[in-house]
């Protein structure tokens, strides 16, 4: 992480706001999260103010956001942060900026979704909706989307890591998941259109269920594995047969294979992050931890049966 070196104030928020949309600046302005790429202002009670601050990348993260999301929104069964202005640098902050419609819900990380079926359903219908073939010039995926093998060095890095800190208790197990996954048929069909991060702080709760999923900076066109991974991450144990059975159309046997390697690969990155959070290390969150553990045990307990349930 890169730290921004504009200190992001909530009365800088107001002077971009008086500056290039003054319309919105009397409404009230307070801090609502930090973020690893960018901050997130609320702006009265259903608007937020998105601010890159900590990774260069943010920057082109949110322009893409601006150009594709209120396109793909229309159709989504879940509220999603819509893009309404566009923020550009200046003096005051040298890096672009948006104001979005405010999602409400409370990230899965803190609170998890506990009923099962709601859960599986809700997601299902999301990403069916969401993964449609996407057009041309439709952005490529950042560090993810590759086939599986293109990631063996990492994931063999990471696995190596976790174990000499004791992050797993079963390595062998887990090592197995990732050998399963990564011999798996690549994707053969059109580039889906992707969220691409469906981590559990980037998808929302309400009542034990799914009411938002935000941050769509990792949006892309690619292989639907990719964000089918993250059922083994979000749901309850006992969901995912649930969750596949109401996807549609109906996933085949590789691609699932190929959702679990993907899935390892974002709890292995969850459990660092969670890691780096108990140490008090920057950038860490140590909420990122336990549905990381739940979705290692999921995925082992499951290794070798991969396939639906008949």
């Amino acid at each position: 992480m890169t730290h921004t070196e504009t200190e992001i104030t909530a009365e800088l928020v107001r002077d971009l706001l008086r500056d290039q949309h003054p319309d919105l600046a009397a409404l009230p302005v307070r801090l609502g999260a930090r973020g690893w790429d960018n901050q997130l202002w609320r702006l009265g009670d259903d608007l937020a103010v998105r601010l890159p601050w900590a990774t260069p990348s943010a920057d082109a993260l949110l322009r893409k956001e601006h150009a594709w999301l209120p396109v793909l929104a229309p159709r989504l069964p879940l509220p999603v942060p819509v893009p309404q202005r566009l923020g550009e640098p200046s003096e005051r902050f040298p890096r672009p900026w948006i104001v979005t419609t405010w999602v409400r819900g409370t990230p899965a990380d803190r609170s998890p979704a506990t009923r099962a079926t709601e859960a599986a359903d809700t997601l299902a219908g999301f990403l069916t909706s969401l993964h449609r073939p996407a057009p041309d010039g439709a952005p490529a995926g950042r560090d993810r989307g590759d086939p599986l093998a293109d990631y063996a060095e990492e994931c063999a890095k990471a696995l190596a890591s976790a174990t000499e800190r004791g992050l797993l208790p079963d390595p062998d197990a887990v090592r197995q998941v990732w050998e399963d996954a990564v011999t798996a048929p690549d994707w053969t069909g059109p580039a889906l259109w992707l969220h691409g991060d469906l981590h559990p702080a980037n998808v929302l709760t309400e009542d034990g269920t799914f009411c938002g999923v935000i941050d769509f900076g990792d949006l892309f066109a690619g292989d639907p594995a990719c964000d089918l991974a993250a059922a083994w991450l979000l749901l309850p144990d006992g969901a995912v047969d649930r969750f596949y059975d109401a996807y549609q159309p109906a996933p085949d046997l590789a691609t699932r294979r190929r959702a679990r390697g993907w899935a390892l690969l974002k709890a292995l990155a969850c459990l660092f992050i969670a890691d780096a959070g108990v140490h008090g290390r920057p950038g860490g969150k140590p909420t990122w931890g336990p549905p990381a553990q739940a979705a290692l045990r999921r995925l082992t307990a499951s290794a070798g049966s991969p396939a639906p349930k008949k």
